[in-house]
């Protein structure tokens, strides 16, 4: 994990360039995994796809949320389009219908449907992650 120097008044120069690396921290959080199998590659594609199609993530625009709830239905509609309404290139299929969730391919209507028809409780701020059995390696 990368430590910044933060500056109180940043200029409007530095605005758009990272800031000074003032610690570097290592930490193993969870097992010891081959070295010769470990590549960010995977995590990267997804941070820039989220990053690009959910502009919300996208710093100093208009749609960036001001508030938390905002922002978490902002970004569960695009996990939500992307896993159930987008057909992936490699897959052919959706991601959901890969792992066999859905049948079908949603439209954007359905997807608006099953979001306003279906109000569950607000989810915890810190919600641990939800494991999908018949996932592929």
């Amino acid at each position: 994990m990368k430590v910044y120097a933060s500056e109180p008044w940043p200029d409007t120069a530095r605005r758009y360039s990272p800031g000074v690396v003032v610690d570097v921290r290592k930490a193993v959080i969870a097992g010891g995994p081959d070295r010769k199998k470990i590549s960010t590659s995977f995590v990267e594609r997804s941070n820039l796809t989220i990053r690009m199609q959910c502009r919300r993530l996208t710093r100093l625009t208009n749609a960036f949320s001001k508030k938390l709830e905002n922002h978490a239905a902002a970004v569960a509609l695009f996990v939500a389009h992307y896993n159930l309404c987008r057909v992936h290139e490699t897959l052919r299929v959706t991601p959901a219908m890969q792992l066999g969730v859905t049948d079908h391919i949603w439209t954007i209507g359905e997807l608006i449907d099953a979001a306003t028809n279906h109000r569950p409780s607000p989810p915890p701020r810190f919600r641990p992650f939800a494991i999908i059995d018949g996932g592929r390696i």
